[in-house]
């Protein structure tokens, strides 16, 4: 009677084993098919300023591409002296203000860069614009622009391996205001995604790059004068991309 109870025992235990594994094999294999849902990123976008209808390509069209899907959750503001509250709750700045911004909200910028957060600079934002400022466009910028000229041109993707021009057409052309960017050699320098040949010339411009940074992912993007760009898959493909990829997406 005792060995029958025994081995009654031991069968119950190589029962509860075999549940076991089994209930484990289950958990193991319906988590590995779950694909986990990428999170929702958090974009301040802070235009305002001159030379730009801000409120229609950003506030309206670039917060419209961002958003589509549930991409992104977007705020926009043209108040430069909220940046730094908003900082506070975002994932991504997207910059395209050419406002003068006080000394505090400079700081939050640079604070929100050092805590390698994603930092995005539009078209406006790549002008020389804040003469008693130098930090911005030598450290965030790598240079900047004070010329520019405005034609139809032929835009080529140069790096078509990298996450912010996948699924991007490698030639497309546009009528745009094009940027005279020059790389500060004092800067911490670029990596060019995108350029621009001057017809009947040697010329070449960057037009989308990413600033070698060492603690944050910075993306510019000097298209973007009007619906030229803004319209254009292109230009919403690289602009979705650039928030992702600054995410860590």
């Amino acid at each position: 009677m005792l060995k029958q109870s025994f081995f009654k025992l031991k069968l119950l235990s190589a029962l509860l084993i075999i549940i076991s594994l089994i209930s484990a094999f289950t958990i193991n294999r319906a988590s590995g098919t779950q694909r986990k849902s990428p999170k929702n990123i958090r974009v301040l976008i802070v235009g305002g300023g001159t030379s730009h209808d801000f409120d229609r390509w950003y506030k309206q069209a670039d917060a419209a591409t961002l958003s589509s899907g549930g991409l992104c959750t977007v705020i926009y503001t043209s108040n430069t002296d909220s940046i730094g509250i908003y900082l506070k709750t975002a994932d991504v700045l997207y910059l395209v203000t050419n406002q003068p911004i006080n000394v505090e909200n400079r700081k939050a910028i640079f604070d929100f860069v050092d805590a390698g957060k994603g930092l995005i600079l539009g078209h406006p934002a790549l002008w020389y614009n804040w003469k008693d400022w130098p930090e911005y466009n030598l450290q965030l910028v790598s240079g900047g622009a004070s010329e520019h000229d405005r034609y139809s041109f032929d835009e080529n993707i140069i790096n078509t391996h990298h996450p912010v021009t996948k699924g991007v057409a490698p030639n497309f052309t546009l009528k745009d205001e094009r940027y005279h960017y020059i790389a500060d050699p004092a800067g911490p320098g670029i990596e060019v995604l995108a350029n621009n040949h001057v017809a009947g010339s040697d010329i070449v411009y960057p037009s989308i790059f990413v600033v070698k940074n060492p603690k944050a992912r910075i993306v510019c993007i000097a298209l973007g004068h009007d619906g030229a760009s803004h319209d254009i898959e292109p230009y919403k493909t690289l602009l979705r991309n650039a928030v992702k990829w600054v995410a860590h997406q």
